[in-house]
């Protein structure tokens, strides 16, 4: 029987963000994670398997995260003027985390994430931030490769897999207050044409692009 309503739909998840004085290093190679940043799979809620770890951690200069992608049998497709249609990493944060909110406000930031489509030769990782679809104002816009406010990004691209890491810096998060507001928004979805989609919560036909209480809360503790 086909499930009409996802079980994580009717769940308010809240998940401990933790703190890193020393973040991870940005260079594509994962080597500064641990289990302990990386994100709970709730995927087994509704009986599926997340394909990829994500993990993901913050500190005063910003939140971070990084994703390990295998199994592939073809190289990433990547291009930034079309991300959602690209193999690529989505992360929305909401700095205020206004759960009731059925519309973004200007603390509301969409970030996507690709391991290539960047540089003169598009082999780079890129990323940049996108508008969100109805959104009641605007968050500012930023990218991977231009402007003094610029996000952080690196990768390692092999025979069948692909690593992914970014840093958002805290200029680039409107509102982004830890000591006063603690508790954010917080949602990704990594998607790859041959292994689908895997998303925190909810996928595309609940509307996560549109609606930011359909995401989940972190908690940025230290």
């Amino acid at each position: 029987m086909t499930q009409l309503v996802p079980n994580r739909l009717l769940m308010n998840f809240e998940i401990t963000l933790p703190y890193r004085k020393t973040p991870p290093a940005i260079d594509g190679q994962l080597s500064g994670w641990s289990d302990k940043e990386r994100l709970p799979d709730l995927s087994q809620l509704d009986g599926h398997e997340a394909f990829a770890p994500v993990w993901a951690c913050w500190n005063e200069g910003g939140l971070y995260i990084a994703t390990k992608v295998t199994g592939k049998r073809l190289s990433p497709s990547c291009d930034p003027k079309v991300y959602w249609k690209s193999d690529n990493l989505r992360l929305c944060i909401d700095t205020r985390d206004a759960r009731r909110n059925k519309r973004a406000t200007r603390f509301c930031h969409q970030f996507f994430l690709m391991p290539t489509g960047g540089g003169k030769e598009g082999q780079n990782a890129v990323g940049g931030s996108a508008k969100i679809h109805r959104a009641r104002e605007d968050a500012p816009r930023y990218s991977s490769e231009k402007g003094e406010n610029r996000l952080l990004i690196a990768s390692s691209v092999q025979r069948d897999q692909y690593t992914l890491e970014a840093k958002i810096p805290a200029d680039c998060l409107s509102g982004f207050d830890p000591i006063e507001h603690p508790r954010i928004g917080l949602f990704y979805i990594l998607e790859d044409r041959e292994l689908g989609q895997q998303y925190l919560t909810v996928g595309d036909e609940l509307n996560w692009h549109v609606d930011p209480s359909t995401w989940a809360t972190a908690v940025l503790a230290r």
